[in-house]
């Protein structure tokens, strides 16, 4: 069976909005979902209601295996992020907040995961340069 990461925007709008509801059935069919340790703070970072805090908690709770960035990743990610800020023109908020999307993907790239994401742009720019499936959720 394939691996996979889920994007923290997935999340997002599933317990939001109730969003991608029968694409995630689809995707725990196809896939082992593992979590990321930068999703999940990225998660925690913008739970700011009570009850958000108890879903992210939750779920952290239940990620018995939680894929995390090594030290050569947060190195190649400054490349990245170089790389494609420079050809993009981005300014200094862009490289930023593409730094965790580009954490992610290099982590998935370690593990032969899919990222499962319900934004392609960035990611899109990710799969060129460091190779990994990424997969729309609907």
């Amino acid at each position: 069976m394939h691996l996979a990461i889920l994007d923290t925007n997935v999340y997002i709008g599933h317990w939001e909005r109730g969003l991608y509801q029968d694409g995630l059935d689809a995707i725990r069919k196809a896939y082992i979902v593992r979590h990321s340790a930068v999703v999940l703070s990225e998660l925690r970072r913008g739970a700011r209601t009570r009850d958000a805090q108890q879903l992210v908690l939750q779920l952290f709770r239940l990620a018995r295996i939680c894929w995390e960035p090594t030290a050569l990743d947060w190195w190649e990610a400054g490349r990245l992020v170089q790389k494609i800020g420079d050809g993009g023109g981005w300014d200094r908020n862009k490289r930023r907040d593409f730094q965790n999307d580009t954490l992610i993907a290099l982590t998935a790239r370690r593990h032969g995961a899919t990222v499962i994401t319900a934004d392609l742009a960035d990611f899109e720019l990710l799969a060129r340069e460091v190779r990994i499936p990424v997969l729309l959720v609907t």
